[in-house]
């Protein structure tokens, strides 16, 4: 008996053994398991962090480059304006000559003086007057008021200007307005030979 208690010990011994070594083994993955989670969450709270960061440093460059460029539309005319001025004194001392010197020729004479520094100032700033007069009738261009009808000029061309058009650089600002030509109809010519 003494031998089989023995035996039976030796075999809870052994029984027990590996169930010491899998509960440690055990412990030992479900430490390392937390250990990952908790690294994983750690790595995944930096990560929010760092979106939330990028986030806000994003929405700030945003903001601010919209003042930026609301600031640049409100002060982009600037430099035209500040050469404009000139313009205006120049007219306004014409405007005042007039009432102390009654002489029409140098009102003329100032009046033509503002009139080529205004257009001076176009000229730096690129803005460049549409060629109409005699030229083929363009669309892009010229608006026409109304049509002419005469054998001077070929049909379809500008006869007359009656307000200069504008680009600035290449884009049309403000289009010619015109009068085109027309062929006389045969017409009024038959009529006129009875």
């Amino acid at each position: 008996m003494a031998k089989e208690n023995k035996k039976k010990d030796n075999d809870t011994t052994k029984k027990d053994s590996p169930g010491k070594k899998s509960k440690k083994a055990k412990t030992k993955v479900s430490s390392n398991k937390k250990e990952g989670t908790k690294e994983l969450k750690e790595q995944l709270a930096s990560e929010k962090d760092r979106v939330l960061r990028l986030s806000a440093e994003f929405e700030n460059y945003k903001k601010r480059k919209q003042r930026e460029s609301d600031e640049f539309k409100k002060f982009a005319n600037e430099t035209i304006f500040r050469q404009m001025l000139t313009v205006v004194d120049n007219l306004e001392r014409a405007i005042s000559s007039t009432k102390e010197n009654l002489d029409d020729k140098s009102l003329l004479e100032g009046v033509k003086l503002t009139y080529k520094e205004i257009l001076k100032l176009f000229e730096t700033f690129n803005v460049k007057v549409v060629e109409a007069e005699n030229q083929l009738f363009d669309p892009n261009f010229h608006q026409a008021v109304t049509q002419e009808e005469t054998n001077d000029f070929p049909e379809n061309t500008v006869t007359k200007v009656l307000q200069k058009g504008y680009l600035l650089h290449d884009r049309l600002i403000r289009p010619a307005m015109v009068i085109v030509s027309k062929k006389v109809e045969k017409k009024i010519k038959e009529t006129k030979e009875n």
